[in-house]
Order: C-alpha cells, then sequence, then structure tokens
C-alpha cells in the first residue's frame, strides 16, 4: 500500500496548528504574567550593566521560554500550511513508476498535475466543492483505480461519458470513427517488435507505441455517466480501462501538463533534457 500522504499532510497541518491555537488561547498569557512579575521583582532588568538584568534572564528563560512542542508546531505550521494548499488546490509533483506511458511519459520522468482545472476538490476525502473544466479526449489524466483506490494512476483520456470505445487490430475506435494514427519510426529499424506512431483523437495529436509481437485484440465498451475510459499510450503494455474498469467522475486527482525532470534512479544522475510540456 502507498503512504497516504494527503491524509498525513492533512493530520500534520491540523495538528500544528492546533498545538499552535492552544498555547495562545491557554498558555501564552500565563507566560506574559509571569514576565511581568519578574519586572516587578528586578526594576532595573532592562538595565544590561545591572546584576538583576542577569538574573531576569536567567528566570526570564524557564518562567517566559515556550514548549518545545509549542516552538516546533509555530515554526512548521505556516511552512505546511502552504505546502498543503499547493499540493491540495493547484499543483502536484509526480513520478512516473512504469512504462505503461511510453513514448510520451518515460520511467524516473517527474511530472506536474493541475489539481484545479478538473474542479477544486476537498484533500482526503475527495468531493468537489468547485466544477471548473471537465476531462476532455486526449487528456492525460492522473486517478485513483477503481481495484486501488488509495494508488495513484496515470493514463489518457479515451473514452468521455457515454462514448462507444473499440480497440481491435492495434487500432482506436471512438463512436465509430477510426483514430488516425501515422508512422514515426519502427525499433529496431532491421527486425522491427515495436511500432511508434503518431494517432490523432480531434485537435489532440500525441505518440503511442505498439508490439508487434503481441496479439491483436478486439475490444469495445460503452462508457457509463459518470465515468471515464483510460488508456496508456504503451497499447500492448498498459494495464487499464481495459483490465479493470472504468474511472469514477469522484477519483479524478488532476491534469498531468509538465515533465519537469527525468531521474531514473537514485544512483543515476537527475537531467532536466525531457522538460517541456506533456502532449
Amino acid at each position: 500500500m502507498d503512504i497516504d500522504f494527503p491524509l498525513i499532510l492533512v493530520l500534520l497541518v491540523a495538528g500544528s496548528g492546533l498545538v499552535w491555537l492552544f498555547d495562545y488561547m491557554f498558555l501564552a498569557g500565563g507566560r506574559k504574567l509571569a514576565l511581568l512579575q519578574l519586572q516587578r521583582d528586578y526594576p532595573e532588568w532592562d538595565n544590561e550593566e545591572s546584576m538583576q538584568h542577569r538574573k531576569y534572564r536567567e528566570q526570564a528563560d524557564i518562567a517566559g521560554g515556550e514548549p518545545l512542542l509549542v516552538e516546533y508546531s509555530k515554526s512548521f505550521f505556516p511552512v505546511l500550511l502552504i505546502v498543503f494548499v499547493l499540493r491540495s488546490f493547484l499543483v502536484e509533483p509526480f513520478q512516473i513508476p512504469s512504462s505503461s506511458m511510453v513514448p510520451t511519459l518515460l520511467v524516473g520522468d517527474y511530472i506536474l498535475v493541475n489539481k484545479f482545472t478538473y474542479g477544486i476538490r476537498l484533500p482526503v476525502v475527495r468531493t468537489k466543492v468547485l466544477a471548473i473544466n471537465e476531462p476532455q479526449r486526449g487528456d492525460v489524466m492522473v486517478f485513483f483505480p477503481p481495484h486501488l483506490n488509495d494508488t495513484y494512476f496515470i493514463k489518457r483520456v479515451i473514452g468521455l461519458p457515454g462514448d462507444k470505445i473499440r480497440y481491435v487490430d492495434k487500432v482506436l475506435y471512438v463512436n465509430g470513427e477510426r483514430m488516425p494514427q501515422k508512422l514515426l519510426a519502427q525499433l529496431p529499424p532491421a527486425r522491427p517488435t515495436y511500432r511508434i506512431n503518431m494517432e490523432r483523437m480531434g485537435e489532440v495529436e500525441h505518440e503511442m507505441q505498439i508490439d508487434l509481437r503481441r496479439r491483436n485484440d478486439d475490444f469495445s465498451v460503452t462508457v457509463k455517466e459518470g465515468h471515464y475510459f483510460m488508456m496508456g499510450d504503451n497499447r500492448d503494455n498498459s494495464s487499464d480501462s481495459r483490465v479493470w474498469g472504468q474511472v469514477p467522475e469522484r477519483d479524478i486527482v488532476g491534469a498531468a501538463f509538465a515533465i519537469w525532470m527525468h531521474w531514473e534512479s537514485f544512483l543515476s544522475v537527475p537531467s532536466f533534457k525531457r522538460l517541456g510540456s506533456i502532449q
């Protein structure tokens, strides 16, 4: 099971904020009164050359000092809150863990995901509180698949609610219309096993890969209302809606829009050569 980072972040923000608030309402006043009493006990407390100043400082550090938990909470709460707002409602980074979106996205790509383009959602519970846009055919989308409700997946939106999808002989049909493909490369050139094509879906053009060694499928389905049909660009090596079903609207996370770094493994050197938008 993946670590539920959104839930952890919510708990950290709430915990540090509550500690800070409790201290402000119930503890900080007592420390201020203790400091005022010390100032009355040592009238020359603000004279740095007097003996009273030294005694005042020694006792003030004890009477007026913040508990360690309060000190840490006040330091980390603003930072955690900013991270929480950015990650939950604006932009979230992701790492590509598998080859299901090759050649569009490679293993080790670090991408940015727009969290508000499909509507503002509450973190953890995923309830949409503000509708903005709906996913469009051809979008690269991050979501929670129906069979793993705590794991992020990334695929391309192939079918919208009501669409009739058919995938046969490695060619995609949407509502009876063939999505045209143009050959870009065959790998390796001598005895090819992979073919890289440019596929057009309406206004969207994107690269996709097929494995010539895999058998031709004949798959068809009608997309249910409130659901989306997802497929990987690495068509013959992708676990997607053909395997585990359609994605409910409530499980959408956001739209992937940019690659900002490529770092294949801990022992490799990070690269920024793939920096750019995602098609």
